[in-house]
């Protein structure tokens, strides 16, 4: 007589095991990448805004800033194409970068999540948006040598 009951607790384990690790994996893969993409993000953001407030003007600023962003784009291997870098000043409406203004930087990107292909606009959709600010005070006597 066969027990109803009865069964294989190992291939229960091992099965209920791979359902439960797959997902885990893949979460853990995505939030790696997401907080990866984020450090370099904010960071991009706090080192641009540092080196735009020390330039001497606004043609070495903009050159800084593009440089910095560069080694950054190879150092957290963004998409250069998704990569968006914002300078504005406050006060609003002021030449940005301007002595005594304040510097606001703001980066973005988008992260892909990991093995969503690219048919059908699936990787678009599957994609997160991450964006850091940062601000710095320009000095009063910046530009004048």
């Amino acid at each position: 007589m066969d027990d109803p009951e009865r069964g294989s607790a190992a291939l229960e384990f091992i099965v209920v095991g791979l359902i439960l690790l797959v997902p885990l994996v893949y979460l853990v893969l995505a939030l790696g990448l997401i907080q990866g993409q984020a450090l370099g993000v904010e960071a991009g953001a706090r080192h641009i805004a540092r080196a735009v407030s020390l330039a001497t003007d606004a043609d070495s600023a903009r050159v800084t800033a593009a440089r910095v962003l560069d080694s950054l784009v190879d150092e957290y291997g963004f998409d250069a194409d998704s990569v968006h870098l914002d300078l504005s000043c406050a006060p609003a409406g002021a030449f940005c970068p301007q002595a005594g203004a304040t510097l606001i930087v703001k980066v973005r990107t988008t992260v892909t999540l990991p093995l969503v292909p690219p048919v059908l606009g699936l990787d678009r959709l599957a994609s997160i948006p991450i964006e850091a600010s940062s601000a710095q005070k320009v000095s009063r006597f910046w530009g004048t040598g």
